[in-house]
């Protein structure tokens, strides 16, 4: 059976307030109206803990697994924008993954009211935010590793490692979207891809038939 989960550990970490700055120039839109840089950013109101708590009562962490998402970790980037009276608007997807996920994202900030407005030389300012929401997939029963989690990189060997609940190592067989798979024995496998993005790698028995599939995040080397 396959469950989703949305990591909120990773706001913790990733973040000190919901979202972070847009990347880029300092400038300002000469109008004035929207700010890419401000000195305080907007914030949800209560803070860290108040958005953690707010995820957690509202959003759906199985909107992956409903929409049949292949076992992995999902970062998702919605861009939005955070009016001088708090007023959420101009929701953008920066990422492309699918699955329901970024629409979830947007669906949660529509639900999140009011935030506080970001400030620039003391008034407050209209302003770009960025919200970063990490969905996990996993698989009961398939356990698959790397050395660095659901990540491969190009142009090296990356050993992968499968242990699927009552089938036999040496009968697994997998395929991978782009790029190459060599099995080397006793459920263990040497994956090459050659460019970044993503790749879809595949499990089957010996009986060809598929088992459970895994997206790997492809990053350059």
């Amino acid at each position: 059976m396959k469950s989703s989960i949305l990591l909120f550990l990773f706001f913790t970490i990733l973040i000190s307030s919901p979202g972070f700055s847009q990347e880029g120039s300092d400038t300002i839109n000469l109008d004035g109206k929207i700010f890419e840089k401000v000195e305080v950013e907007a914030s949800y109101p209560g803070g860290v803990d108040a958005w953690r708590q707010f995820m957690m009562n509202n959003a759906n962490g199985s909107v992956a697994t409903e929409n049949g998402a292949p076992i992995g970790v999902y970062t998702v980037i919605v861009q939005f924008v955070v009016a001088k009276d708090g007023k959420l608007s101009e929701f953008k997807p920066l990422t492309k993954l699918g699955y329901g996920m970024e629409q979830e994202v947007i669906r949660i900030l529509k639900l999140s009211g009011e935030w506080t407005s970001a400030m620039q030389n003391g008034r407050p300012v209209k302003a770009f935010r960025k919200q970063p929401v990490t969905f996990q997939v996993e698989h009961e029963g398939v356990t698959v590793t790397t050395n660095t989690p659901y990540t491969l990189f190009t142009t090296i060997e990356n050993p992968l490692s499968v242990v699927v609940d009552k089938v036999k190592p040496d009968d697994l067989r997998l395929t991978i979207s782009h790029g190459t798979v060599v099995a080397k024995g006793d459920g263990q496998f040497v994956v090459k891809v050659t460019k970044p993005g993503r790749v879809i790698v595949r499990i089957y028995n010996k009986k060809d038939k598929e088992i459970g599939a895994v997206s790997f995040n492809v990053i350059e080397k």
